[in-house]
């Protein structure tokens, strides 16, 4: 991560101690505590490179909303320590951006023996609120008092398959259990690793393993393949030190004992069900429902071992998950495309959908009898199988794959005019099997994008009541039997078979301030939930000129003016002034013309107010839009300058107050208003933010979906633009390389060849933004930083860090407002429940535990500033509580300020009136960063389309070169338009 040059040595450490106190003199204590080698290193002027961030890239799954968030890596997966060494590039290493030249000339490389590196301590713990007790689906697991031994594991000839890896160390803990390995049961890690509860009676051992490849037969002729394992001491996990972390008396956890219990746990449950990732799935756990075009939801279980506050924690939770249904590829393929296939030909677009559901898939072969031998589809033919002809010979004489398949199997092919599949991974010697002589092999988890209705199906599956969810999880602790599991005996591992009790504390609603002519002035929500019945919207802004689009056939002129003027009159009826008239008449359009439609509206209106700019433009669009919806807001964002707001068909059709209410709030956001404000902002009543002017930033990176190998991910900084309010927020959007997680643009300079040397970024640029709003330049950072895995804490943390403070150096020496950085986390598993569920002064009506609940004691890190919080209210299925952890705290923020101010800011949310479950800061990151997504220009190359945008692709994310976003319109940027 590229710090400051330093003019010493390239192999020089940098270190960041925790938190420091009493740090109210923000800019000169930073700097002394810089120079003593106490904080990040600061950065004159002079100093300010643009530097290439380390490729930290984004590890399983991730965020699916179109861009994929990924899943928390656990702790385990958490070095014990990283500090950033320097290391200087060459004169002449530099990348060009945009025609500039862009300096590159630190680069970071991440240690993980050192152990200067610590995160902000937890000040104290929270005592505001009511106390209560909730239960947690955390188990207590016993600590053993084995030694645990780590062995290297090296098998040849090589295998990618942890399976198949399993497997071989499965038969030599058969044959040699009782001899060379001295009675012990191992557990192993599918890779490299092997584990035992006491040492082995060898330091190094070869073996040679013979297995049968159950792959090409059943009651035929099976082959047998031999391999060389050598397994090889490598170290002995300290227990003690694992302790002593748990206890509190250590900052730094020992990871490697950690990952050793954790694989232990998992070696029972990875023989019995199907595993993927840190969870398992079976079709024997619950019925398997079908979700339609050959996929089935199944049912399953997420483990992982956690250290916490009352000791090592097995945390479990229900999981679900789409497979492919074990079909005949034929009946696959009929259901995959809703159709007879055995009568009709496929058109070019039905096999490219085969090619993309199938690619990748395990299939075997049905045609051999007992011989059932197995093969990855690589695609499929663009010919029918009639016309495939190939090589039987070196003299390239040619036969056909009917031909074939009738004297060498005696099976004939009936379907000849469907594609053949196309398997293995040589390209140059094509391998054809009909899709009737298939059948796809059970328990392959299906990883491409979902329909909207294979989510809608899957949601029902994974949508439990908190009390069946709780009882499901039990239900699987006991079924699991740890008490009974052979490893956990092995390694003398004792878990626990309740859910552990945690107290908790609901913390109050705030007041909400409305304007001064509503009935209601303000308004105390209830229950995480408020209407807009009797108030007016704090600051209602102007809307004189506007037009519509209506895109949607069924929607008659007569419908289109009537909803228009409903939804016209309740922004008036909200505080806004609306015009009840648009510019010109509402326009009608196909959705194929959106650009024309676009245009034609754009320079009409100004023609007819004799150049003003039209203010806002409604849309009505039908209710399957395809990529309407996304050309739209590119064009009108990026293009026009257009603020606008789309409306669906149904909504059109069926007016309800309510739907009109939460439209009129977008759009006063969308005009640069406010909805509501916190009463104790206005009143100056929030620690550490109404003391001095503060600013708080949200930001996150979305990827891609999995397969989508050309589009780049999209970072996202959303940054207040008001104080003492902090309600309103200006965003700014960057495309960059695919799978890095580090937001690159967040500071960054160039060679101007007028200017010379310029700054720039997101975060300089929305300090910029600040200081024009409100006249003044931010005295305070805090800083929400959504979608960061644990894993990658420590990289995300010094160099965004470092890019916040060189933005702040490249405004003004000496410029370094005090920090607070916190990660905010959804995509993790644990649950809170209520204590009783019959009890409904503690549930909300869903059966949830109330808005406002905050954990931070028992299941929290041991000594790390972290919590949870459910800031909103349930709806349906069981909630999930946010995870917030201080990495960084220069502000020294006491658990209760950190805790209230976050769920404060739930309750300002624009779009609604209710509670939400993300602070809004990172939400809104979030929203602006999958509005960025329709931005890029996709990938159709197979889909044959032409013209439009299908006609051009973004580059290879790999690629550094990552094709930049069009720039927002600048009065685009100032307003909430992702909203």
């Amino acid at each position: 991560m590229p710090l400051r040059q330093m003019k010493e040595s390239s192999e020089q450490h940098l270190v960041i101690k925790p938190h420091q106190q009493n740090s109210m003199s923000q800019a000169k204590k930073v700097t002394k505590a810089v120079q003593n080698g106490k904080g990040p290193p600061l950065v004159s002027q002079e100093q300010q490179n643009q530097t290439s961030p380390p490729q930290v890239k984004s590890g399983g799954r991730r965020r699916s909303r179109n861009g994929r968030k990924s899943d928390q890596v656990d702790v385990l997966m958490r070095p014990s320590c990283r500090p950033c060494t320097v290391v200087k590039s060459n004169e002449n290493g530099h990348v060009v951006e945009n025609g500039n030249t862009v300096s590159s000339d630190v680069e970071m490389s991440f240690p993980t023996s050192s152990k200067s590196l610590s995160f902000a301590q937890r000040p104290g713990y929270g005592q505001a609120g009511t106390k209560c007790i909730v239960k947690a689906n955390h188990f207590f697991a016993e600590l053993p008092d084995k030694d645990l031994n780590q062995y290297d594991v090296t098998i040849t000839p090589e295998v990618s398959s942890k399976a198949v890896n399993r497997s071989i160390i499965a038969e030599l803990v058969r044959l040699y259990k009782e001899s060379d390995l001295g009675m012990r049961l191992p557990a192993y890690d599918g890779r490299k690793s092997l584990y035992t509860a006491g040492v082995l009676p060898f330091s190094w051992r070869e073996f040679k393993i013979k297995l049968i490849e159950e792959e090409d037969g059943i009651n035929g002729p099976k082959r047998e393949r031999e391999y060389k394992v050598v397994i090889k001491f490598v170290a002995r996990a300290n227990l003690h030190h694992l302790g002593q972390f748990l206890a509190g008396k250590r900052a730094d956890a020992p990871q490697e004992a950690i990952q050793i219990l954790d694989i232990v746990l998992r070696e029972l449950a990875s023989k019995r069900f199907c595993p993927i990732g840190r969870s398992f799935y079976s079709p024997d756990i619950r019925a398997p429902q079908r979700l339609g075009e050959g996929l089935k939801s199944w049912c399953g279980f997420y483990q992982s071992i956690r250290p916490t506050q009352m000791g090592l924690s097995l945390n479990i939770d229900m999981a679900s998950a789409a497979f492919i249904e074990p079909l005949p590829v034929v009946e696959f393929v009929g259901q995959l495309l809703g159709k007879d296939v055995l009568s009709r030909q496929l058109s070019d677009a039905d096999r490219i959908k085969i090619k993309k559901s199938l690619r990748g898939v395990k299939v075997e072969v049905t045609h051999r009898g007992s011989v059932r031998r197995k093969y990855r589809v690589s695609g499929i033919t663009s010919q029918p199988t009639r016309e495939l002809v190939f090589p039987v010979d070196e003299n390239s004489t040619m036969k056909s794959v009917v031909e074939y398949f009738q004297e060498m199997y005696g099976f004939t092919i009936k379907h000849t005019h469907l594609p053949c599949l196309q398997v293995g991974g040589n390209q140059k010697k094509a391998n054809y099997l009909p899709m009737e002589a298939c059948k796809i092999v059970e328990g392959q988890r299906y990883t491409k994008r979902l329909n909207e209705k294979q989510i809608t199906s899957l949601l029902k599956v994974t949508c439990q009541r908190p009390r069946d969810r709780e009882n499901d999880i039990l239900r699987t602790v006991q079924h699991n039997a740890y008490d009974q599991d052979p490893y956990a005996k092995e390694f003398g591992i004792k878990v626990s078979e309740k859910l552990a009790s945690v107290e908790a504390r609901i913390l109050p609603a705030p007041w909400l301030k409305y304007h001064e002519s509503g009935k209601e002035k303000n308004c105390l929500p209830q229950v995480g939930q408020w209407n807009m019945m009797n108030k007016k919207m704090i600051n209602g802004m102007t809307v004189s000129r506007w037009a519509c689009i209506n895109f949607s056939r069924g929607v008659q002129d007569s419908v289109a003016r009537t909803f228009c003027n409903e939804l016209a009159q309740m922004c008036q009826v909200s505080g806004m002034e609306f015009n009840l008239e648009p510019v010109i008449p509402i326009y009608n359009a196909k959705p194929e013309q959106v650009e024309k439609a676009l245009k034609h509206v754009y320079h009409v209106s100004s023609n007819k107010t004799k150049g003003k700019e039209l203010e806002l433009l409604l849309v009505i669009l039908p209710d399957n839009n395809g990529s309407l919806y996304g050309d739209l807001k590119r064009i009108c964002e990026t293009d026009l300058g257009l603020i606008s707001q789309c409306c669906l068909t149904k909504h059109v059709f069926k007016i309800t107050k309510q739907y009109l209410a939460n439209v009129s709030l977008k759009i006063n956001v969308k005009m640069g208003g406010r909805n509501t404000v916190l009463v104790d902002a206005v009143s100056c009543r929030i620690p550490l933010v109404s003391d001095i002017p503060t600013i708080i930033f949200g930001a996150d990176v979305t990827h891609p979906e999995n397969g989508e190998d050309s589009s780049p991910s999209i970072a996202a900084v959303v940054a207040s633009q008001d104080w003492p309010e902090v309600t309103k927020y200006a965003g700014l959007v960057c495309a960059q390389p695919q799978r890095q997680e580090l937001i690159q643009d967040l500071y960054k300079t160039w060679h101007d060849p007028v200017r010379g040397v310029v700054s720039g970024g997101m975060i300089r640029d929305l300090l910029v933004s600040f200081r024009r709003a409100t006249g003044q330049k931010p005295q305070r950072i805090i800083f929400y930083r959504d979608g960061v895995s644990e894993g990658q804490f420590y990289q995300v943390l010094l160099y965004e860090l470092d890019a916040i403070r060189k933005a702040c150096a490249s405004l003004e020496p000496n410029y370094q407002p005090p920090v607070t950085f916190i990660v905010v986390q959804k995509r993790h598993h644990t649950r809170l429940f209520a204590n009783n569920h019959r009890d409904r002064n503690s549930t909300d009506r869903s059966g949830n535990i109330l808005p406002g609940t905050v954990v931070d004691t028992k299941i929290c890190h041991p000594t790390e500033f972290d919590f949870y919080l459910c800031s909103h209210a349930g709806i349906q299925g069981t909630s999930r509580p946010a995870h917030y952890h201080v990495l960084w705290d220069e502000n020294n923020f006491t658990a209760d300020g950190i805790q209230s101010l976050t769920n404060n800011l739930c309750y300002t949310y624009a779009r609604c009136t209710r509670s939400v479950s993300v602070v809004p800061p990172a939400y809104y990151a979030h929203l602006a960063a999958f509005r960025a997504r329709f931005y890029t220009e996709p990938d159709l190359q197979e889909t044959g389309s032409t013209g439009g945008r299908g006609s051009k692709t973004t580059r290879a994310a790999g690629d550094c070169g990552v094709k930049p976003l069009p720039a927002l319109k600048e009065n685009v940027k100032r307003v909430m338009f992702y909203c």
